[in-house]
């Protein structure tokens, strides 16, 4: 008898369980700039053992005037330039090779308005994103594209398509190599990122969820209830969880956020940890940013 096709089938089957194993990550981002508190990548600790991402916030289709207006996806840095430059980001990439940097799309508000996502039309929007982004990224030398629109003057598919198409064309074309989203649990929100999983999803890499938007006093057992949530509305994706240190909601690390994070590791689940934001965190001298990187690093 032949064993060797049994081999081969036997062998084939445990590479695919291998493959869809899930696995836990050593991945910590965090957003940096938008509040411009002079904030820059050299203050923020980097563990050489945690892949590091700095998100870069933000990037926005509006006018920089008193009263901003939008511009149908002309982006434009609305982040601290001038201690988030080119040239901190070439210093700090060539100081710590396990630092990636990206850009996020969108945010809250500028110059206390919300922003919103109004395209004038999916192709015009496009190609305006395209350009506009291709060229920031090239300047800045960026790995990777977040998008975190939290306010929409457009329906769902539209959204979707415009998204989904600029992703498409920046990765095909290698102009950035890491897409995430940054949704929250919001009936004015979700829908939205949904619709652009369900139709882009292949294209995304990480979802940055806004746990931070929960409750404060969110429990470990809340959390871990809201992680599963999320983790099947994003079905295959990779969720990382997250807290805001700008006292914000949702689980703190003074409450369990870690020990939650252990029990995701041991059911490795655990994606990465992100943080809004170094701006944020600055003042106390970021001891969380120091603490997150020390349990993504340690092995237990």
């Amino acid at each position: 008898m032949d064993l060797l096709p049994i081999f081969l089938v036997l062998l084939s089957a445990f590479s695919s369980i291998q493959a869809v194993t899930p696995l836990n990550s050593k991945l910590f981002r965090e957003y940096i700039g938008a509040e411009f508190k002079g904030v820059r990548f050299s203050d923020v600790p980097i563990n050489s053992k945690v892949e590091v991402h700095f998100i870069l916030s933000f990037a926005i289709d509006y006018t920089s005037s008193s009263s901003p207006s939008p511009t149908n996806g002309r982006f434009r840095a609305y982040w601290d330039e001038d201690n988030l430059s080119p040239s901190h980001v070439s210093a700090t990439k060539a100081l710590h090779s396990n630092v990636k940097v990206c850009v996020s799309l969108g945010g809250d508000t500028i110059r206390g308005q919300p922003v919103f996502f109004k395209p004038r039309s999916i192709n015009s929007w496009v190609s305006n994103a395209i350009s506009s982004i291709t060229k920031i990224a090239r300047e800045y030398d960026l790995d990777g594209i977040d998008i975190d629109y939290e306010h929409f003057d457009a329906d769902t598919n539209t959204f979707a398509e415009c998204i989904g198409r600029l992703l498409s064309h920046l990765k095909e074309q290698k102009i950035v190599s890491i897409a995430s989203i940054a949704p929250y649990d919001n009936d004015s929100v979700q829908p939205y990122y949904l619709a652009l999983w369900r139709k882009y999803g292949h294209l995304i890499d990480y979802v940055n969820f806004q746990f931070y938007a929960y409750d404060k006093g969110t429990t470990i057992s809340q959390f871990l209830d809201h992680f599963e949530t999320q983790s099947s509305n994003y079905r295959g994706g990779k969720v990382l969880v997250s807290f805001g240190t700008d006292g914000s909601g949702g689980l703190s690390p003074e409450n369990g956020f870690f020990e939650a994070c252990s029990k995701l590791r041991h059911e490795k689940k655990l994606h990465g940890i992100f943080i809004w934001s170094a701006d944020d965190s600055k003042k106390a001298g970021f001891p969380y940013e120091k603490q997150s990187q020390n349990f993504l690093a340690s092995t237990k």
